[in-house]
């Protein structure tokens, strides 16, 4: 957007493999050959990114000091992917956790707004014996205590991912989102999951 415009990429298929405590893989498939467009892995501290078609091997860490305003993707981090996939709990050591009433604007399928009530989990870091700020906001609905919103936060209090999660599923006993979609609006991109 920073440039007047927006690029899309196509949608691929492929698999994401999250173990705790931060290790993620990602394999991407290229459209109609199903051939390997990307291997990434992660062990929460430093990333391997292989990609064939360009015969290109990367290694680098998973956190981005400053983010390339020209290439967005080349600030995607497998941390961030991780973090919007899985909430963290929270630690009672270093973290506040205060809940908070509040609502959401829904519509319905003739498109008028619909009131829905929620929670907000609001958690709030401790840093030092005086000293605290805005971690994290984990919004649940209601009606089911499903997350459906996760906003994460830098050291300064900016917005740094915007994960929303949608239309929940059992796998094997565990209700999961089938759609999660992840923004990070510093590096304007974007990504939605659909499983």
């Amino acid at each position: 957007m920073k440039k007047g415009h927006v690029t899309d990429y196509k949608e691929i298929r492929g698999y994401v493999l999250a173990r705790k405590p931060a290790m993620l893989h990602m394999i991407g498939l290229m459209p109609i050959v199903r051939t390997t467009a990307f291997d990434m892995v992660s062990n929460g501290e430093e990333f391997k990114l292989w990609i064939p078609p360009k015969n290109r091997f990367v290694v680098g860490r998973n956190e981005v000091k400053t983010a390339n305003a020209d290439q967005p993707m080349e600030s995607i981090r497998p941390q961030n992917i991780y973090d919007a996939l899985l909430i963290h709990p929270i630690d009672p050591e270093s973290e506040i956790a205060v809940l908070e009433s509040s609502y959401e604007i829904l519509h319905d399928a003739k498109g008028h707004p619909i009131l829905q009530d929620d929670y907000e989990l609001v958690v709030i870091r401790k840093r030092g014996d005086k000293d605290a700020m805005l971690s994290r906001k984990i919004v649940f609905s209601r009606t089911d205590l499903h997350p459906t919103k996760q906003y994460i936060y830098d050291d300064q209090g900016k917005l740094v991912t915007e994960a929303r999660y949608a239309e929940y599923k059992d796998y094997n006993g565990v209700s999961f989102p089938s759609r999660i979609e992840i923004y990070r609006p510093q590096e304007e991109y974007d990504i939605k999951m659909i499983s």
